[in-house]
């Protein structure tokens, strides 16, 4: 099965070997504890790189890469229950009505992702959009302080907003269990989230393409949480053409909700990767990594993104792939991040910056309004909720 590499010691070798079969270091003692799951910090920051180096060494020719990008997809689809999709429902959308403001207007809407399977959120879009626009999805994190819950929160709002006025068609969702939907009966943190959310963003592309986006010009962006929703998307999805995900690619961080992590779709019982080789499948394609001193992402600029610039260079474009550092910042959205990915996704879609800054480069989210999270919610006495709809995670029909 495995075959031994040009120009690597016997050790190295033997190293490398070891690390496919049991997916950890040598002196790994506690890998048996969950023998399928990559949780939370599963590596220490030390064993991540020691982990990315050997798999670097593994893939020096496009041919080792691309035969090592599918096993980690057929890791991730068979891990989440996904090896065969499910037969692709109508969408059967809802409406709420568009409210105009500075630039922007906004439409609460919700698709079937499943039969009886809602998924909520609204869209942004330009006052004269053009007509094939780029679509932006956009999932969200696990911010959940009143008042910054999901994608209501002020920042997410005005990104949003702004994507929007730069010409772009945004779609921002709430993940399995988040806001309205919540409060009907769903759960975030159940056994197969991961499953379900991974299927929601696919079956989002096909409703933004629904609506009319390019379909050449498709991109994800998301923090924390939704930058992992973003760079598993991208790494079973070929439409979705540009990658943003923001301050969460790590080589020893898995991600600590079970929407993450809680399925086997990181290693099974012979095989192991890790978020920086997934987040690398969207290779050759467009991708930004955003990272900060004050999270798990603080080694980016040494670690994961040379390693993922690597594989760049396998496909000859090392220029699609950046990375925003921000080393005195902590875990977020925020402004500076904002103003990282505005001209990366303005460059790579097709966008018009100039309506997101001032001419001096600076920020303009002026007169962006921040909307309540019930005036952001779909089903209401206009639009009820159908009797049919699913209610709670456990009656979903696969």
């Amino acid at each position: 099965m495995f075959t031994a590499i040009k120009g690597i010691s016997e050790k190295r070798v033997y190293l490398l070997l070891l690390l496919l079969l049991t997916g950890c270091s040598p002196d790994r003692s506690d890998y048996a504890q969950e023998p399928l799951l990559s949780s939370g910090h599963f590596f220490t920051e030390e064993e991540g790189a020691e982990f990315l180096e050997n798999m670097r060494l593994s893939y020096q020719t496009i041919e080792n890469w691309q035969l090592r990008r599918e096993q980690i997809k057929q890791i991730i689809l068979y891990g989440s229950g996904l090896e065969e999709f499910p037969e692709r429902n109508e969408l059967n959308p809802v409406f709420g009505e568009p409210r105009i403001f500075n630039g922007y207007k906004v439409q609460n809407a919700a698709f079937e992702s499943l039969p009886g399977v809602y998924v909520t959120g609204s869209i942004y879009s330009p006052l004269d959009p053009a007509v094939s626009p780029p679509g932006i999805l956009s999932p969200h994190g696990h911010w959940t302080e009143p008042g910054e819950i999901g994608r209501y929160r002020p920042e997410a709002q005005k990104r949003f907003a702004s994507m929007a006025r730069m010409g772009a068609m945004v779609f921002a969702y709430d993940m399995v269990g988040y806001g309205q939907l919540g409060e009907f009966g769903w759960m975030h943190h159940h056994p197969e989230a991961f499953r379900l959310q991974l299927w929601n963003n696919i079956r989002a592309t096909d409703f933004l393409l629904s609506l009319g986006a390019d379909p050449d010009r498709i991109a994800s962006t998301g923090a924390s949480g939704g930058a992992s929703q973003t760079f598993f998307h991208a790494a079973i999805d070929e439409r979705v053409s540009v990658s943003v995900p923001v301050v969460m690619v790590s080589a020893h961080f898995f991600g600590g909700c079970i929407c993450e992590s809680g399925m086997p779709v990181h290693r099974n019982e012979n095989f192991q990767t890790n978020n920086v080789e997934i987040a690398a499948m969207a290779a050759p394609r467009p991708l930004l990594l955003v990272s900060v001193g004050g999270d798990w992402t603080r080694n980016t600029p040494t670690v994961e993104y040379p390693h993922i610039k690597h594989i760049y260079e396998l496909f000859g474009v090392p220029e699609n792939i950046e990375n925003a550092h921000f080393p005195n910042e902590e875990h977020d959205y925020g402004l500076s991040k904002r103003g990282a990915v505005y001209p990366f996704l303005a460059k790579h879609l097709g966008l018009d910056v100039s309506k997101a800054v001032h001419p001096d480069g600076s920020i303009n989210e002026e007169d962006i309004v921040i909307e309540s999270q019930e005036t952001l919610y779909v089903f209401d006495e206009h639009n009820p909720f159908p009797d049919y709809a699913i209610r709670h995670n456990d009656s979903v029909k696969w």
